[in-house]
């Protein structure tokens, strides 16, 4: 693609269809977007439009696809094709920075996030000026600038909150603290003095603290791992300041820089080499009153986010965020300093919890946000670890929750519409894995009432209060609440569920759908009766959510309800599976025929556990899919390969013989997908189960004249790029033929492509790496083919290849007795299975539509060590004397008294 008017007119138009609400415009505007960014100059023509062109809105929509083609395609993904030609990648590094700095706000943080993705795959190594051009920025004075920088670098910085220590990471922050840690000092300096300056202007505050929030959190980042040396030399600088701004009160602002500062106490207070700071009993109740008590307190601009943007208010509170709430905050900082001051703390707490508890008493409709700030500060003091999934994991024995938990938090569950209901909810959602049972249980039918609470909070909170509930453990490691239990609840809680889902704002609510999702997976066949009308509300909110996905966690709990639902009532009753393939073919059909990329990987995965539970046979709907699943275009988006894999595994086990009869003409088009695969050091091991299945299910003389092939290109890829994973795929594929074809035909198959080679394999390959093998299904194959290759192959005994008898032997003693052998070479550094290259729609595995591991041997050979023993006497039966023979003169002394006592278990002798 020219840099040409032409080429940019082109462009805008079809992004411009690409923001049309009809999908019959949008859809073939996204197509053809996607056709064409392969071309060189592609990302070039968008940074162009994105700078000069007149219309506001073409140059955001230029933005935010610039931006998502750099997720999709800058890492360079070995063994496949690179994305974006080298001039490309040349000439945005060289004019990103600037044309980042030069935008306006909305399109400088497209930009921002485009630099951050470029830079966590090229800097420092392929990008080392990157850090100096953004430092000399900071000179500029101009706000907007100095915050675009300040943006970029929190977006690259911030993952030195996560990583593991490693040489390579100490580098790397060595590096960005010799060019970034001055500046940003000197930065922070002249900041806080233009605060003092503008202390009465709104305007140019709002600016300045916005600058201040984001060097808070750099400095987070850059002393996550350690105190640096710098940062140690100059802490007055930062803790003069840093009180100044947690103590400033300043009526013109809001600011989250106030929780960053507390965080970042928070997380000092925790390490014990700063204990020293925090022991002086003054410095205790300093902090505890002057501190965490004010931020404890719901403050206007919290009241605001819960009336208006209950969405975002409720996300920071659950989950937290880049935008951390100063509750939050402070909230970390009490549970930070109750890890090594519990007792003086929880006294110096308990006092103001008291008083708030008895301000609110005097006037609970006025004096409701008393109330709230002690649920808050009781929580954090109880609670010495709490996580996510699970609330407190470890309480604080000087806090009495349950006690707490009945004179103030049941009263609240109780109320229709008391205004601190819904933080009581949130107080439950904490504490419930420390309450007695029967409180539990008197609590579910109030949060279930709750579901019906218009306020979005409210409901929200009941609904994730009730799926914490439904996934906490009794003590044999069963549900703690019952089905039994839920009975009287049941028919309430569904319908309270689904019609939340109907109040404004909550059409696509994440929590509503999880706690469906658990309410099914609690309920078992219980939910059965009502599966009629719930699957039909599934497939019409599917059927919506689908026009424009935008919800991905809701999405993801939407089709694991499906599949939930279907497991449960195919389990009492398979037949039902066709009525569930009436309600959401339809669905399918659209979201495949509209290419809806973020659903195929969940549309196949249903389909794959619909199909699994079929008896012996394909319905004809499957097979005119066939063809279609075969498509190149479906197989380059890498989050489709997992479930396509098992979808085509099911259709093999399903109905093997009936592809080779009715389809016999996409065989080709089956193993070229097998092709493919097996090229990839990312997804060989999905080619290899495609090839196993095919093995194990196609009438052998549908796939003879293939199979000299299929042996070409596994040595081609062998000879080519070997790995360990590799390796083990391709022993299991070799026994496994071995097994469904027998030991000569696999000697011959490798011999009619170059003489010898049957040797060649078992010594180079299956005697030294079978030890690699892992999965008990995976080696109880090996070990059968390998018994077959010693017992069955006559070639073994009466020629060249005798020598490797023994060691083969040897070797399946070795995997039968020995430890794995989990070593990897060091020069191998393929991409691990799990890592998804580039910004593709993910493969997210659905835990309720998991298959159940495969055995092709089943129960024809239960104990491999016994088939051995009896395929030896077999064998030296049939050559007497040859077997003891070669044993005793070769066979370590170890490995001989193993095979001494399989032959005793089976009750066998050689002679």
């Amino acid at each position: 693609m020219e840099l040409n008017d032409a080429n940019l007119q082109t462009l805008t138009e079809f992004l411009r269809k690409t923001l049309d609400p009809d999908p019959t415009v949008r859809r073939p505007a996204e197509k053809f977007l996607e056709s064409v960014e392969g071309n060189q100059n592609y990302p070039l023509l968008l940074l162009t439009l994105l700078e000069k062109s007149q219309d506001n809105v073409i140059r955001v929509c230029a933005a935010v696809t610039f931006k998502n083609y750099i997720k999709r395609n800058w890492r360079i993904v070995e063994d496949e094709p690179n994305k974006i030609s080298d001039p490309d990648r040349t000439a945005i590094k060289a004019n990103i920075v600037n044309l980042m700095l030069s935008s306006p706000e909305q399109i400088q943080k497209q930009l921002s996030d485009a630099i951050s993705i470029i830079g966590r795959e090229d800097f420092p190594q392929k990008w080392p000026d990157l850090l100096t051009e953004m430092v000399t920025r900071f000179r500029s004075g101009d706000f907007h600038i100095i915050n675009g920088v300040l943006r970029t670098a929190h977006s690259l910085f911030k993952r030195y909150r996560h990583e593991f220590k490693s040489n390579e990471l100490w580098s790397e922050i060595k590096l960005v603290l010799d060019t970034f840690a001055l500046p940003l000092t000197e930065l922070f300096k002249a900041t806080i003095e233009l605060c003092h300056t503008h202390a009465t202007d709104v305007n140019a505050l709002k600016v300045l603290f916005s600058s201040l929030t984001l060097i808070a959190k750099l400095f987070y980042s850059l002393n996550f791992q350690d105190l640096p040396e710098f940062f140690e030399d100059n802490m007055e600088t930062w803790m003069t300041n840093f009180h100044g701004l947690l103590t400033l009160d300043n009526k013109l602002l809001q600011t989250d820089l106030v929780s960053n500062a507390i965080q970042f106490l928070a997380s000092v207070c925790e390490r014990p080499h700063y204990k020293h700071l925090f022991e002086d009993q003054n410095t205790l109740t300093s902090i505890c009153e002057k501190v965490i008590v004010p931020n404890m307190e719901f403050r206007s601009a919290d009241e605001e986010a819960f009336e208006d943007n209950s969405e975002e208010y409720i996300r920071r509170d659950l989950e937290g965020s880049d935008i951390d709430t100063r509750r939050r905050a402070a909230c970390d900082l009490v549970r930070g300093l109750c890890k090594f001051f519990e007792g003086p703390v929880t006294a110096i707490f308990s006092g103001y919890v008291n008083s708030m508890l008895a301000e609110y008493a005097k006037n609970p409709q006025e004096n409701w946000k008393h109330k709230d700030a002690a649920i808050y500060l009781v929580t954090s003091l109880a609670s010495k670890a709490q996580t996510q999934k699970h609330g407190i994991t470890q309480a604080n024995e000087l806090v009495n929750l349950t006690e707490f938990f009945v004179n103030y938090i049941l009263p609240d569950l109780k109320s229709p519409n008391g205004k601190s209901t819904p933080y009581s909810g949130m107080c439950f959602c904490c504490c419930c894995s420390q309450l007695p049972k029967e409180q539990l249980l008197q609590a579910i039918p109030l949060l279930i009432s709750h579901l019906q609470a218009e306020s979005t909070v409210e409901h929200t909170y009941a609904a994730h209060a009730l799926e914490r509930l439904f996934t906490m453990r009794g003590p044999n490691n069963t549900t703690l609440i019952t089905p039994a239990e839920m009975a009287p609840f049941t028919e309430q809680l569904l319908n309270n569920l689904f019609k939340a889902l109907a109040f404004p704002g909550s059409a696509e609510n994440e929590y509503i759908m999880k706690a469906i999702m658990r309410s099914f997976s609690l309920l078992q066949d219980s939910i059965v009766p009502y599966i009629p009308t719930l699957i039909g509300q599934l497939t019409h909110k599917l059927l919506q959510v689908s026009k424009n996905p935008s919800k991905p966690h809701f999405n993801h709990y939407l089709f694991e309800s499906l599949c939930l639902s279907v497991r449960i009532t195919c389990k009492a009753n398979p037949t039902t599976v066709s009525s569930f393939e009436e309600a959401l073919f339809p669905v399918f059909t659209e979201i495949l025929q509209n290419d809806v990329q973020e659903f195929l990987p969940y549309v196949f995965q249903v389909m794959s556990l619909l199909l699994e539970i079929h008896s012996n046979s394909i319905p004809a709907s499957y097979m005119a899919l066939f063809p279609h699943l075969l498509q190149p275009v479906l197989w380059e988006r890498t989050g489709n390969i997992p479930p396509l894999v098992r979808l085509l595994q099911a259709y093999l086990e399903k109905g093997g013989a009936t592809i080779a009869n009715s389809a016999a003409d996409k065989i080709p088009g089956l193993l070229g997908v097998f092709q493919k695969l097996i090229a990839s050091k990312a997804n060989d091991h999905q080619g290899f189960y495609l090839l196993n299945s095919i093995i194990e299910h196609m009438p052998p003389e549908s796939i003879t004249q293939y199979r000299k092939q299929i042996f070409i290109l596994l040595f081609q890829r062998l000879q080519s790029s070997k790995t360990t994973k590799f390796i083990k795929s391709f022993l299991v594929f070799v026994n496994l033929y071995c097994v469904k074809y027998g030991a000569i035909a696999l000697q011959e198959i490798f011999d009619s492509i170059q003489p010898k080679m049957f040797g060649m394999v078992l010594e180079k390959i299956v005697i030294p790496e079978v030890q690699k093998v892992s999965g008990t299904v995976e080696k109880k194959i090996c070990a059968v083919g390998i018994t077959k290759i010693l017992t069955e192959c006559p070639a073994m005994m009466d020629t060249e290849y005798t020598k490797l008898w023994t060691p083969l032997l040897q070797a399946l003693i070795g995997l039968f007795e020995l430890p794995e052998d989990d070593s990897i070479p060091d020069d191998e550094h393929f991409i691990d299975i799990e890592d998804t290259p580039g910004y593709q729609t993910a493969f997210s595995q659905l835990a309720f539509a998991g298959k159940k591991e495969h055995d092709p041997i089943g129960d024809a050979v239960g104990n491999p060590k016994i088939l051995l023993a009896q395929s030896l006497h077999k064998l030296s039966t049939a050559c007497p004397g040859r077997v003891p023979s070669m044993l005793s003169t070769s066979l370590n002394a170890e490995a001989l008294q193993f095979l001494q006592g399989y032959l005793q278990a089976a009750t066998v002798q050689l002679v």
